[in-house]
């Protein structure tokens, strides 16, 4: 018991800077989504979906609003889609129901393996350059250019701090430190409070914010053709993001049956995808099993109580909104970039010799940031991982599955673009 409660509280630190990162996302000027709620949303997810992972799949895993996908809500569906807040959290809350009725059946294996490995290893890499461009952005190193679209910002105290913090959390990480991203922000933050760039709270502690976001989504509105795009995104990332943290963490941490297949999957996936429909009841992008859980595990966190142990550590955050709003925006850039960097890794799995592997892939990956959406970059990367292979004479490799998915894409963009 004693050290699934240390295994416990170790993720807990390795993932909290979600509590303050996801917020500040969400709530980015031109969402109309208030901090206070998407901070109570955020910890709500964290709190109920890893509390359900401990006590129904018996998991140790930590679950919290995906990184990727919470820009893509806040960018491309409501800043860039133009599409209101409560209808994206209606189109979050649909994609989690589809992405549950797949989990509890068979579907699930076919649909992916239906998604080629390299288009996986692409989209993760495309949504870490994302995320490291946002950061990019909220620290001043990237700003608009009129000619350029893009060019060098001001490079002012923002991105002084945000060098600083880079600094500090990559050797923190280096030594395996479940503070490393925590250090990161706090030393921003109170920089930014010492020298007078920000005002410190007011007040230390507040009550949650139920009355903002939480149950305001719109379920009908979100039920329109032009959102299938959008909604089949968020289900089938959530699906290999979940499935990629199962299959990868249960195979570091040898958390598998006789078989060699991850413990416990069905059960892991339901409470991902039941993750997904309650985030967007709750007012917040969807949540996804996180791959900090491996810190955890290390620990010795075997069983679900390590989950349990998670939860009620994110409990006590429900009351924190007034410090974390005081936090500046650019806190939060050095943990988008590192987790960026993390996240573009997995483009050294991609066979870039390979042009029919290749092209498709890297559409994949750069779409994503160019696009500022996943849905773009996924969409057109089954359409020419299809077609390339048809053309190459290798039509054969590929699966009826991915010729439907290619198929299904064609019709979303079409339905997208009428």
């Amino acid at each position: 018991m004693p050290r699934e409660i240390l295994a416990g509280i170790t993720t807990f630190l390795t993932m909290s800077y979600i509590v303050v990162v996801n917020p500040a996302i969400l709530s980015t000027p031109g969402t109309g989504i208030p901090f206070s709620g998407a901070l109570t949303a955020t910890v709500l997810v964290c709190f109920t979906m890893t509390l359900l992972m401990g006590l129904y799949a018996r998991l140790p895993f930590g679950v919290a609003p995906g990184m990727g996908l919470n820009a893509f809500f806040t960018y491309t569906l409501i800043i860039n889609g133009g599409i209101p807040w409560p209808v994206a959290l209606g189109i979050i809350f649909w994609a989690g129901v589809v992405f549950l009725l797949i989990s509890a059946t068979p579907l699930r294996e076919r649909i992916a393996m239906a998604i080629p490995a390299s288009l996986r290893s692409a989209t993760a890499a495309g949504i870490g350059l994302l995320l490291t461009f946002i950061g990019l952005q909220k620290a001043g190193f990237v700003a608009a250019n009129p000619a350029t679209m893009v060019g060098v910002g001001a490079l002012d105290h923002r991105a002084i701090l945000t060098l600083a913090a880079l600094v500090i959390s990559v050797a923190l990480s280096r030594r395996d430190n479940p503070f490393a991203y925590l250090a990161g922000i706090a030393f921003v933050t109170a920089t930014a409070w010492i020298a007078g760039y920000v005002t410190p709270p007011a007040s230390w502690l507040a009550a949650p914010d139920f009355s903002s976001v939480f149950f305001k989504l719109d379920i009908l509105g979100a039920l329109k053709w032009s959102h299938a795009p959008a909604m089949i995104t968020v289900m089938l990332t959530d699906l290999f993001d979940s499935l990629s943290t199962f299959i990868g963490v249960s195979q570091a941490a040898n958390l598998v049956d006789e078989k060699g297949e991850p413990k416990n999957l069905r059960q892991g996936l339901i409470v991902d995808a039941i993750a997904t429909f309650g985030a967007g009841l709750f007012g917040s992008s969807s949540g996804t099993a996180y791959v900090e859980s491996i810190a955890g595990i290390r620990m010795g966190g075997r069983t679900g109580m390590t989950a349990v142990v998670t939860a009620c550590c994110f409990l006590p955050c429900l009351f924190i909104a007034p410090i974390a709003a005081a936090i500046p925006d650019y806190a939060t850039s050095a943990v988008l970039i590192l987790v960026g960097v993390s996240m573009f890794q997995a483009v050294a799995r991609v066979p870039f010799d390979r042009l029919e592997i290749a092209v498709p892939a890297f559409a994949t990956l750069i779409l994503i940031p160019l696009t500022f959406s996943i849905t773009q970059g996924i969409l057109w990367g089954f359409i020419l991982h299809a077609a390339l292979h048809a053309v190459a004479g290798r039509a054969r490799d590929v699966s009826a599955p991915a010729w439907g998915l290619a198929a299904v894409s064609i019709a979303l963009l079409v339905i997208e673009h009428a």
